[in-house]
C-alpha cells in the first residue's frame, strides 16, 4: 500500500528533503500510471469522479440532424426524476427563441414558426433532487419555404366586443384531412379571463368553431391562437401564418321568446330590463324553436323574396332594425304592418316581429353574438341553420372535436362587473 502524504512529509533537515524528492519521484510515475481499480486515478491526487446526475433528459423530437423540419416543430422531450426542467432553443447565431411548454408538460413550442431553412439547437436541462442538472441537446434544420399554403382567418377581429354566445369562429383556405385535425387543434389555444372551459367543435374541414361549456361571463376577455405557421396540413400542404385574436365579451343580454305568451324576455347579467310583444311566423312559414345567436345588424336592409318564393308569395319590403338569426332568412325585425297582433298573433313569413320602437331599443341594446331561445313553434331549429353552437348540448358539442375535452385547471368563478350597455360592432 502506498504511504500518504503526510507519512512521507515530515518535520526535519535532510530527512524533509529526502522525502521531497521521493514525493517527486512518486508523482512522476503517478502521473503516467493508474492503480489497479478499473483504471481510475488515485483518490489522494484529487482526481476522484463526481457522482452521475439523479435525473435525465432525452429528446425524442426533433432528431438530432434531421432535416426539413417543419417550421411549426415544438420540442417534444422526456425527463427522469426531475423537479426542475428547463428548454433553450437558439439559432445558429446563438439567439434565444422565446417560447413556452405546453399544458402536459411534454412539448415545448416555440411563440412563433421557426424561420424556414435554418438551422437550431434545442437543449433540455433536467435537474434533480441533488441538484445536478443532466442535459440533452439536438441540433436540426428546419425545411425550405413551401410552395403549397393554408390561409387561416377569424371571423372575429381585434378588440371587438361580441356577446356572450358569440363563437370563435376560424375558417382554413382548404380543407383538412381528417388525419390532421388533432394536430392543428393542438396548436389552437384559447385563453379566458376569469377561465372558463371550452373546446373546439368542427363544423366543416375547412371551419372550427369554440365555446364555453356554458354562455361567456360577462365581460370577460378572450384571446385565441393558431400556431398554425408552417404545420403540416395533409397532402403537402402548410399553415402559412400564426394568428392571434384577443375580443372583449359584453353584458350578459339574452333574449327569450316564448310562442304561448307570444312575448320576448330581455334579461341583462340575469335580470328582466324588457318584456316585448312579438308576432312569430304563421303555420305555413314557422319561425324555427331553438337557440340561436345575433349574426349581423343591419340597420336599413330589404327582403326581396320574389326570386324564391315566386311573383303570388313573395315580397320586396324595406326593412329597418334588422338582425339575422338564421341563413335561411330569419330575422328580428322591426314590422310596423303586424303591431295590431304582436302579442297575440303569429302573421310572419318566420321572423320576429316587434315594433318600431321596440326594434330600436333591441338594436341599440344588443350586438353580434347575443343569444336568443325561441319555445314552442311547429318547427324545431336545424344545426347549420346560423350559428347553432348552442342549440347542441355540451356532450353532442364536444362529439365535433378532434381532441377530448379538458377542464381548465383552476376555473375563476367570481363575479363580473356590469360594464354598461354595450354598442354594435362591425365584424372583421
Amino acid at each position: 500500500m502506498r504511504a500518504s502524504q503526510d507519512q512521507l512529509i515530515r518535520p526535519g533537515g535532510r530527512r524533509r528533503v529526502f522525502a521531497a524528492a521521493l514525493l517527486a519521484v512518486a508523482l512522476a510515475f503517478t502521473s503516467a500510471c493508474t492503480d489497479g481499480d478499473g483504471g481510475k486515478p488515485s483518490s489522494w491526487q484529487g482526481g476522484s469522479e463526481s457522482p452521475a446526475p439523479k435525473a435525465t433528459a432525452t429528446i425524442s423530437e426533433p432528431a438530432t440532424d434531421a432535416k426539413d423540419v417543419p417550421a411549426s416543430t415544438g420540442i417534444t422531450f422526456t425527463t427522469k426524476d426531475a423537479v426542475e426542467t428547463a428548454v433553450e432553443l437558439k439559432d445558429a447565431a446563438d439567439k434565444a427563441v422565446e417560447g413556452t411548454l405546453t399544458a402536459d408538460g411534454k412539448t415545448w413550442l416555440p411563440a412563433g414558426a421557426l424561420e424556414y431553412g435554418t438551422r437550431y439547437t434545442a437543449t433540455v436541462t433536467a435537474t434533480g433532487d441533488d441538484g445536478r442538472p443532466a442535459t440533452a441537446t439536438s441540433t436540426f434544420t428546419t425545411m425550405a419555404k413551401p410552395g403549397n399554403q393554408v390561409r387561416v382567418s377569424s371571423f372575429l377581429g381585434d378588440n371587438q366586443v361580441v356577446g356572450v354566445g358569440m363563437p370563435l369562429i376560424v375558417k382554413f383556405s382548404r380543407a383538412i384531412p381528417e388525419d390532421y385535425r388533432d394536430d392543428v387543434q393542438r396548436r389552437m389555444t384559447v385563453t379566458s379571463t376569469p377561465a372558463q372551459g371550452g373546446i373546439w367543435h368542427w363544423v366543416s374541414p375547412t371551419e372550427i368553431r369554440y365555446r364555453p361549456k356554458e354562455f361567456w361571463k360577462a365581460n370577460s376577455k378572450v384571446s385565441y391562437r393558431v400556431q398554425a405557421g408552417g404545420l403540416p396540413m395533409g397532402d403537402g400542404w402548410y399553415g402559412r401564418a400564426d394568428l392571434t385574436v384577443d375580443i372583449k365579451i359584453g353584458a350578459a343580454v339574452v333574449m327569450t321568446v316564448d310562442n304561448k305568451t307570444k312575448r320576448m324576455t330581455v334579461t341583462r347579467n340575469g335580470a328582466a330590463v324588457k318584456t316585448i310583444p312579438v308576432s312569430l311566423g304563421k303555420k305555413s312559414t314557422p319561425s324555427s324553436s331553438g337557440t340561436m345567436v345575433v349574426i349581423e345588424k343591419l340597420r336599413k336592409t330589404v327582403f326581396d323574396t320574389m326570386e324564391e318564393l315566386g311573383p303570388e308569395e313573395g315580397y320586396r319590403t324595406k326593412i329597418d332594425f334588422a338582425q339575422r338569426l338564421t341563413w335561411g332568412g330569419e330575422f328580428i325585425h322591426a314590422a310596423p304592418w303586424s303591431e295590431g297582433q304582436q302579442g297575440s298573433t303569429n302573421v310572419s313569413h318566420g321572423c320576429v316581429n316587434v315594433s318600431m320602437a321596440n326594434g330600436e331599443w333591441l338594436f341599440k341594446n344588443t350586438q353580434i353574438g347575443d343569444p336568443i331561445t325561441v319555445k314552442g313553434t311547429e318547427r324545431k331549429l336545424q344545426n347549420g341553420n346560423g350559428w347553432t353552437d348552442w342549440n347542441m348540448s355540451w356532450d353532442e358539442y364536444v362529439k365535433g372535436s378532434a381532441l377530448p375535452y379538458e377542464p381548465p385547471a383552476d376555473p375563476d368563478t367570481s363575479p363580473t362587473p356590469d360594464a354598461g350597455t354595450p354598442t354594435p360592432t362591425p365584424t372583421a
